[in-house]
């Protein structure tokens, strides 16, 4: 069984759930205090790819995440990884009307009245990533076990698990926010990939509960001759009727970064934004054919280093 699918498997089971979250959370905090940084992701390139990642000239995508993690180091990255704090983000660029209803934010999880919430919402930890919960039916929900799972995401930092540095200072929350879905039945998100503010590709994601499938596609909504982690879907994906201006706005979203990863969602016609994200698969993710590594690699010319925050 794949990690991939282990993982998923993991997520099905809400107790399981608990009990990862909360090993996940000892051991990362074991690992933080005995390991630096740079051997950190040495190790992390090391069991993913069982080559020695190349820090003195990287070349290829993940080689190149690896270096950003060690060497990039800009304090508007921590706002727009934060879940919450990107709201901001997005207003002061003129796109707040991209964001998804907030129904509220919760510093304490004890704070969550459910009695007050709709019968579908969403609840995320805004300082962490797939720290999700989508709730289709409130009363369907395991509130005694999920309350835990988050206490659990509020006393992690998420820095401590792939040494990306932008979620160490984010403050702990839990946003709720409006139930979207399209009509494919989920919520099927569009992930635009830019590279020194030009957007270069589009990942699509589908039946990720189920069966889960990846596309890839250049902005022309060609797909693209490789995969990461993921086989293809079956099924073509239509082009999305917004994808034009998803491409548009992720470019002047990512203008201020070497790299970042532009998330939105297509709600019947209506576009709303996803999040940002910095480090794609804490850059691990393989490719299929492995050449796609280094060819999309190309695509990224690194910064001159920042440490400083």
């Amino acid at each position: 069984m794949s990690v991939l699918e282990k993982f998923k498997r993991i997520k099905e089971n809400d107790r399981v759930l608990l009990i990862w979250n909360e090993q996940r959370r000892i051991r990362g905090n074991l690992d933080f205090k005995k390991v630096s940084d740079e051997e950190y992701v040495q190790k992390l390139y090391q069991d993913a790819f069982k080559k020695t990642l190349d820090l003195t000239n990287p070349q290829t995508f993940n080689e190149k995440l690896q270096w950003l993690k060690l060497n990039y180091r800009d304090s508007l990255m921590t706002q727009c990884a934060d879940k919450y704090g990107v709201r901001q983000y997005l207003e002061d660029k003129g796109y707040g009307y991209l964001l998804n209803e907030l129904i509220a934010q919760y510093e304490s999880v004890d704070d969550i009245n459910l009695e007050e919430l709709p019968d579908r919402f969403v609840l995320k930890g805004t300082h962490g990533s797939g720290w999700n919960l989508i709730v289709h039916q409130k009363d369907q929900i395991n509130w005694p076990v999920w309350k835990k799972i988050m206490k659990s995401w509020m006393k992690q930092n998420l820095y401590f698990y792939g040494r990306e540095w932008v979620y160490r200072d984010i403050k702990p929350r839990i946003i709720c926010e409006k139930y979207l879905e399209d009509s494919s039945g989920e919520l099927r998100d569009y992930k635009v990939f830019c590279f020194n503010g030009e957007p270069r590709m589009i990942q699509v994601d589908l039946g990720r509960f189920s069966n889960h499938r990846r596309n890839l596609y250049d902005p022309q909504w060609n797909l693209m001759p490789f995969r990461i982690n993921y086989e293809n879907s079956e099924t073509e994906v239509e082009k999305p009727n917004s994808l034009q201006s998803m491409i548009r706005i992720a470019g002047e979203l990512s203008k201020d970064f070497p790299h970042v990863r532009a998330d939105f969602y297509d709600v019947n016609g209506k576009l709303y934004f996803g999040e940002l994200t910095f480090f794609h698969e804490s850059g691990t993710g393989k490719f299929e054919p492995e050449e796609y590594d280094r060819i999309i690699g190309d695509w990224l010319t690194l910064p001159p280093k920042i440490t400083g925050e």
